[in-house]
């Protein structure tokens, strides 16, 4: 963890706790489930386990490292910060690598990936009737936003779930005094969201926000009575037979509501069952978790809403130019590489376009990496990007922590640690992950 340059600062501009924590443990970190109090899941009697490795393809199969180099998986991943790597395919371990000092049965925290266990919740509770529709406005089952911002009696869970809320809250994770550090390490998070305004009219902007899964946290802790981690445990946690320790990180001792957003913290062995919940439409052994059409509305294609829908990415690999940069500088020399070069591959279904501006970003470490590997000087210049949709599915956490499943092929890949943009090109453990379920055999 790193300490906080600019105390100074936050002593004058900030809440004691949000400063004790922050001055502390700046910025996050991936054993973050050490900095807050948490809801520690029960140890499981009955524990499921995936089919044992066996010899396959991916023992011998080469990989380019940053250098152009070719190397095993395992030799590749040595060389980055990737804590746990997983790759299963029809129940079997085809691959598991565990690194940099972190085994099979650690945890460490998920970050955004929470933010789709907590749609799942969601979709748990509608089918307990807990929740009626996600039409519904949020204002029913949080009365407590009903004389706030007039917006809040419009907002719907749907709207939520897709990220368009509309609220006036700033993604930004570099800086202490954003809403975002006020709401990862402050307290009451309740309290803080009732203070949210609203930038846009709900549901006219998609706009990434963690603030957006914190409500739907809320609700779900509203309509079940119990902190999303107990309930967790209870719909999730103990019907897949998660066989490590885990645990849920809570806003503070006095409230312990959970921080839906970032806070599960899972092993990889454990995430890769989830993944499994998806392919198998929702059901594990005889019992149905989740009802199938909740996984068929999550998991469908949303390219408009920046391949996002229900709190999931729709699956896509960053099309990249003639030397491997992801990004183009008009959008028609990005089609035309979409129709050269991925139109014809199996499982690319379709394509979407769009506008990147180095100056909306607040990865400031992903901006120096692209000013200098990518020769984007110009912090007004505006680029393009092409995401190549795979009918694979993916959900991510900030330090590329990736869950990625394919229905076609029957395969669940998991990836956890830390940040990584030297080790392994342009950090797109995506296309990796593309270039391993692309060589391995169809579903039997």
């Amino acid at each position: 963890m790193k300490k906080l340059p600019y105390l100074i600062t936050l002593l004058v501009l900030t809440s004691c706790t949000i400063l004790t924590r922050e001055a502390i443990y700046w910025d996050a970190d991936i054993d973050d489930y050490k900095v807050f109090p948490t809801y520690d899941f029960k140890e499981n009697n009955k524990k499921y386990s995936f089919c044992p490795k066996k010899v396959n393809l991916l023992d011998t199969m080469l990989f380019k490292n940053a250098k152009g180099e070719k190397e095993t998986l395992d030799e590749l991943l040595k060389g980055t910060k990737t804590s746990q790597f997983i790759v299963i395919q029809n129940d079997t371990i085809l691959y598991e690598g565990n690194f940099n000092g972190y085994k099979r049965s650690d945890y460490t925290t998920l970050f955004s990936i929470s933010k789709s266990v907590t749609s799942l919740l969601v979709g748990i509770a509608i089918d307990e009737g807990l929740i009626e529709s996600v039409n519904d406005t949020i204002t029913k089952y949080v009365p407590e936003l009903r004389n706030k911002a007039p917006e809040f009696n419009e907002l719907t869970i749907k709207q939520l779930l897709n990220m368009q809320a509309g609220l006036d809250f700033n993604e930004n994770y570099s800086s202490p005094l954003s809403d975002m550090a006020r709401l990862y390490y402050g307290t009451n998070q309740l309290g803080k969201l009732k203070r949210m305004k609203f930038a846009h009219k709900p549901g006219t902007y998609h706009t990434y926000q963690s603030a957006q899964t914190a409500l739907l946290g809320i609700v779900v802790e509203k309509v079940t009575g119990k902190n999303l981690g107990e309930y967790f445990e209870e719909k999730v946690w103990k019907p897949l037979q998660m066989e490590n320790k885990g645990s849920w990180s809570l806003d503070d001792k006095r409230h312990r509501s959970a921080k839906s957003y970032c806070g599960l913290n899972l092993s990889a062995i454990d995430l890769a069952k989830i993944g499994r919940l998806y392919l198998n439409k929702g059901k594990f052994k005889d019992q149905q978790i989740v009802s199938e059409n909740w996984i068929d509305a999550t998991l469908t294609n949303y390219p408009k809403n920046n391949n996002y829908n229900y709190q999931w990415y729709n699956g896509f690999i960053a099309g990249t130019d003639e030397e491997g940069i992801p990004y183009f500088t008009d959008s028609l020399q990005a089609l035309k590489r979409y129709e050269n070069v991925y139109a014809n591959k199996r499982y690319n279904t379709s394509y979407y376009i769009f506008k990147s501006c180095i100056k909306d970003w607040t990865n400031k470490k992903y901006i120096k990496y692209c000013q200098k590997h990518y020769n984007w000087t110009d912090i007004n210049e505006c680029r393009w990007e092409l995401s190549v949709l795979t009918g694979r599915f993916q959900t991510l956490g900030i330090m590329h922590q990736i869950l990625y499943i394919d229905p076609i092929k029957n395969i669940i890949i998991v990836r956890l640690g830390e940040t990584d943009y030297s080790n392994y090109k342009h950090g797109r453990y995506e296309n990796l992950m593309e270039e391993i379920m692309n060589a391995l055999p169809p579903n039997d």
